[in-house]
């Protein structure tokens, strides 16, 4: 599903986007929005756009909100994948778009929350994705496994520079992906935004949770410490035991690495929650430059007055 600006719904019901770094409050606030919207006779309903909380299982350390914090609002795409199945964006976007259109339907503004940069991109914009050709993909991820990610890297940095530039070059792939666009004539989406993004549906607002650096830090910092604290490790070994380790997603998220790293000794326990906080704070520079590029982007900080916001 990809229906343009044209052909998505023009007026309320809305979509609403709740979105800014990691440990912001982005869940609470999307539970106020959705409260005071309901109060108001509005059902609105919550919808995940966080990569990782789309997993079964993966709770302590992506800060999923639990079942009984809820409210009794319904959420949607959490919990849809196992861990060893991906969840690329290009699956991600019609699931969410229909839940969305779902909502909708049924008079309630959609309000999506979450962090992931892409997986927001490609639903709130008119966002499409280059083709795909799995015979190209065996082929280029038979190469990787031969001659590693800095081989293909390279020849992406001579045929498309600037997509290059933006990949992280541990993430393998994200590079196969763009390789296998331009071996079909195409060009990469570049894991950006487009130049000029047109929304998806007009009647959009997206509300940027801003907390200021240094008080970021710490909390981001205190949660990593909770998440072993809360048993972090338990839940990777479980994990473990259905899969993650298979997959390409799931395996790769910020502390579960680092969990595996600590089971399977490279990493002492001070070691894997040091590397998860550095990393954690690295991931939540990356969302701010992220979502600083969107258009109309409403930035809003804690104490946030919700119902001066829905009335607007």
């Amino acid at each position: 599903m990809n229906e343009s600006a044209d052909t998505a719904p023009e007026a309320a019901p809305r979509l609403w986007a709740v979105v800014g770094a990691t440990g912001t409050g982005k869940s609470e606030l999307a539970l106020n929005i959705a409260e005071g919207l309901r109060s108001r006779g509005n059902p609105a309903e919550i919808i995940n756009v966080d990569a990782m909380q789309l997993y079964r299982g993966m709770d302590i350390g992506t800060a999923k909100l639990p079942l009984d914090e809820r409210r009794g609002i319904p959420h949607h795409l959490f919990d849809v994948r196992e861990v060893d199945e991906e969840a690329a964006v290009a699956w991600y976007q019609p699931e969410a778009r229909a839940a969305v259109l779902d909502v909708q339907s049924r008079g309630g503004d959609a309000i999506l929350v979450g962090g992931s940069g892409l997986y927001v991109s490609s639903v709130v914009f008119d966002f499409r994705f280059p083709p795909r050709d799995e015979s190209v993909r065996v082929r280029l991820e038979a190469e990787l496994a031969e001659h590693g990610a800095d081989a293909l890297l390279s020849r992406l940095k001579g045929a498309d520079p600037a997509t290059a530039a933006r990949i992280d070059p541990k993430n393998s792939r994200r590079i196969v992906r763009a390789l296998e666009v331009l071996e079909q004539g195409a060009t990469t989406h570049g894991a950006a935004l487009p130049t000029t993004p047109t929304l998806w549906q007009r009647s959009t607002r997206v509300i940027g949770v801003h907390v200021e650096r240094s008080a970021l830090v710490e909390r981001l910092d205190a949660r990593v410490e909770r998440m072993w604290a809360e048993g972090l490790l338990g839940e990777v070994e479980r994990l473990r035991s259905q899969g993650l380790e298979r997959g390409v997603t799931a395996s790769r998220a910020i502390g579960y690495a680092q969990a595996l790293g600590q089971l399977d000794g490279r990493l002492d326990q001070a070691e894997a929650i040091a590397e998860t906080q550095a990393l954690t704070r690295r991931y939540a520079r990356r969302q701010v430059s992220w979502f600083k590029r969107y258009p109309a982007i409403e930035w809003v900080e804690h104490p946030i007055d919700v119902a001066a916001l829905i009335a607007d």
